[in-house]
């Protein structure tokens, strides 16, 4: 049985986060009595600080943006999958005191589509193109050959596209948002948008759309997903990648698998429910 240690979730805001729920319901699940899973108010000029306060006690945090890229230079090494978006939302650290960095979110999106039978697509369209875009297409590059449609409102935005593109080695057409309508007919949508930005496509959703993964958990269903289910097309959801993602973490830090991925996704339930 694993020592009693601690981990937590790091960022500013981060009041609503599901992670402790998720990590917790574990941790019992798991029978890892005495460990502790937190929440941290962090903001990057003060990380540097939180760092030097772990002790040996640490098996790991989960960080949220923008943290994900500023703890880069306070770990030991991160992985591969960490590297091809420079963001790391998951810490390990180990009883050497080696702290090493971690990207569930990708590996994370792809076994959320899996989870669904969505294994491969031949195309797939991007609504957005902030820090959750780049991690969909890290994922898209494992399931889909063909091209990404990455719909963007600012010059800035698909220039930044077109770098992740380039990097991630992933064929990538740039649209401009006005034409965000278009999306909706691929064979896999991915919305990484904030709430409400997509609420006018609802209207657009064609009568037998195929695959959307709404990023979003809270609030659930957008109109988006709400007319895309309506209509009977697949939608994953939000809370489906925070769960997938946090097992992974789980598993990372305890050292234990599988994690209880049906257990943490009714505990992610009941907490949306009762807000």
């Amino acid at each position: 049985m694993a020592a009693p240690r601690r981990a937590a979730v790091l960022g500013s805001p981060i009041a609503h986060s599901l992670s402790p729920v998720l990590h917790r319901e574990a941790y019992r699940e798991l029978g890892l009595s005495g460990w502790m899973y937190d929440r941290f108010e962090v903001d990057e000029a003060a990380l540097p600080g939180f760092f030097e306060t772990l002790g040996a006690e640490w098996a790991g945090l989960s960080l949220t943006m923008p943290l994900k890229r500023a703890v880069i230079p306070l770990l030991d090494g991160i992985s591969e999958t960490a590297a091809s978006v420079d963001a790391v939302n998951t810490v390990v650290c180990a009883p050497d005191g080696r702290r090493t960095g971690d990207n569930t979110d990708i590996p994370g999106m792809v076994a959320a589509l899996r989870e669904h039978g969505i294994d491969k697509v031949e195309a797939a369209a991007v609504l957005g193109a902030g820090a959750t875009a780049s991690s969909a297409l890290a994922a898209l590059a494992r399931i889909c050959p063909g091209e990404i449609a990455v719909y963007v409102r600012s010059e800035a935005r698909a220039a930044e596209m077109r770098q992740w593109a380039e990097r991630l080695e992933v064929p990538v057409r740039i649209a401009d948002w006005a034409d965000a309508a278009q999306a909706l007919r691929a064979p896999l949508v991915i919305s990484t948008t904030p709430a409400g930005v997509t609420d006018a496509l609802a209207r657009s959703v064609p009568e037998r759309p195929a695959a959307l993964f709404d990023v979003l958990y809270d609030p659930w269903p957008t109109d988006l997903a709400a007319r895309w289910s309506a209509y009977g097309g697949a939608v994953v959801s939000g809370l489906d990648l925070l769960v997938h993602q946090a097992v992974l973490q789980v598993e990372q830090m305890t050292g234990l698998a599988p994690a209880p991925l049906d257990a943490m996704r009714k505990a992610g339930e009941r907490a949306l429910a009762a807000r």
